[in-house]
């Protein structure tokens, strides 16, 4: 059967309507759906009883379940998610003394190829459904009143997947996750990082979604890039950063450069000076990510100098720079590690 929270508000009010029912039954359910969250027909109280089992003949619901729940020592959580079809994803809460994110997934697995991510080495399964990535937020939003008594502050899209290689869904779950209807979360408190697809990031740009947006860059030296992430050979850094200007243009939103500093990779003053000249062409600031190692040892986190460097020569140049810690660690939690590992 079908899951119901594949329809629209639209086409609920089609089907109520083909029931013999008053199209306001539409709306009662898509609040059940997506502003309560509810996973049981049986539960839609405002409905009788017959007209839930009528609806239960033909649909269902088809929520994820937390499959494995790990709690690192820095009170990261990691839930490893269950599908319906007995796929798995990682989804993480991350807090901190102001605020708790959740880092969403995206895709079962990744369609993309950089050498320092571990999902990168996971086979692309398929793209999650729209209600697949809003029940994380909602999951993770749970999580965040039971074991720090405060709800979901922020949202990020650095989970599992590109999220602009499931472009349609992850963009619709914005509008559910935002929508007043929905979750009713600010949007400016979500962030969507790519790895940089540049007609998709003009197409979000003209979505008027009002997110921000986060590139995953790490190196501003082409030839260098493609190495690190070899499917960028395909998107010229050129070409990306004028997709980078069209967003600011449309949005006014500045770019987060996400950057880490490999030892012998890219921790050289030529690195910084291509980042300072890259960063200088839109408004923009660098996150520098500290790297968790996923045990090829190719990828090393940098030596103190070398990140002490960067941060210098951007803030010298008048770039805004932030050291973002590694969370999570020790459960595989961290930005890069969402490889589905099981616990030892």
């Amino acid at each position: 059967m079908k899951d119901i929270r594949t329809l629209s508000l639209d086409q609920l009010k089609d089907y109520f309507v083909s029931l013999g029912e008053k199209p306001f039954r539409a709306k009662q359910v898509y609040d059940w759906l997506w502003s309560k969250n509810l996973h049981s027909i049986d539960e839609m109280t405002n409905l009788s009883k017959q007209l839930r089992d009528k609806i239960a003949e033909e649909y269902i619901i088809n929520p994820v379940s937390v499959d494995l729940l790990q709690k690192s020592r820095d009170g990261t959580i990691k839930n490893g998610v269950k599908l319906h079809d007995g796929l798995l994803v990682e989804s993480v809460l991350i807090p901190t003394e102001t605020r708790t994110t959740a880092c969403v997934s995206s895709q079962v697995g990744c369609s993309l190829n950089c050498e320092f991510c571990a999902t990168a080495r996971l086979k692309r399964m398929r793209n999650l459904e729209v209600a697949e990535i809003v029940d994380q937020v909602a999951l993770i939003d749970s999580q965040s009143k039971m074991y720090f008594d405060r709800p979901l502050s922020n949202i990020v899209f650095m989970g599992m997947g590109e999220p602009m290689m499931n472009y349609k869904n992850v963009v619709e779950a914005i509008r559910k996750i935002t929508q007043p209807e929905g979750l009713g979360m600010s949007a400016r408190r979500i962030t969507v990082s790519t790895s940089g697809i540049p007609k998709m990031i003009k197409m979000l740009a003209d979505e008027g979604l009002k997110v921000k947006l986060a590139l995953s860059l790490h190196s501003a030296i082409e030839t260098k890039r493609n190495e690190i992430m070899p499917f960028s050979d395909k998107f010229p850094l050129t070409e990306i950063m004028e997709a980078l200007q069209y967003w600011y243009s449309k949005t006014g939103s500045v770019i987060t450069f996400e950057y880490c500093v490999w030892k012998g990779i890219n921790d050289t003053d030529e690195d910084i000076k291509a980042l300072i000249k890259y960063c200088r062409q839109v408004p923009s600031k660098v996150n520098l990510i500290q790297y968790n190692p996923i045990g090829d040892g190719k990828y090393d986190q940098c030596n103190k100098q070398a990140e002490e460097n960067y941060i210098r020569q951007l803030e010298n140049a008048g770039i805004v720079c932030v050291v973002r810690k590694s969370r999570g660690g020790d459960i595989d939690a961290a930005c890069g590690q969402l490889a589905n590992k099981s616990a030892d």
